[in-house]
């Protein structure tokens, strides 16, 4: 039972990660590593697809060893999320929420830069 609700979680997570690569203020990297810790505790078939992945596998492998991410993933997220965020903002109807838009913005920039940087392969 638990191995299944582990499974369960990792592919709610695995989705949810995956929209995140194309949905800008979802975040792609907490659901991708939720995904590989349920698969490694639910499904070891479904975590060594994953870990193996073409495209997830190595983002993965190098967030969890430390190595960071590459420049241009960082510059990327940065210049789709403020556009995003800039967005939400100008189509708030609430005036004062707006300036709340600046938090998760300030907070999600300042962890990006501190991540290490992965040299370009």
């Amino acid at each position: 039972m638990i191995r299944a609700l582990f499974t369960v979680v990792g592919m709610l997570s695995l989705a949810l990660g995956v929209l995140g690569i194309f949905l800008p203020l979802l975040p792609t990297t907490p659901f991708l590593l939720l995904a590989a810790f349920c698969f490694l505790h639910g499904s070891q078939r479904m975590h060594h697809w994953l870990m193996s992945h073409r495209i997830l596998g190595p983002y993965i492998r190098d967030f969890q060893s430390g190595r960071g991410i590459p420049l241009r993933s960082k510059c990327i997220a940065l210049a789709l999320m403020w556009p995003s965020l800039a967005l939400s903002a100008w189509l708030m109807p609430v005036p004062w929420a707006r300036w709340l838009l600046l938090i998760p913005g300030i907070g999600v920039t300042i962890y990006l830069w501190r991540l290490p940087t992965r040299p370009s392969d």
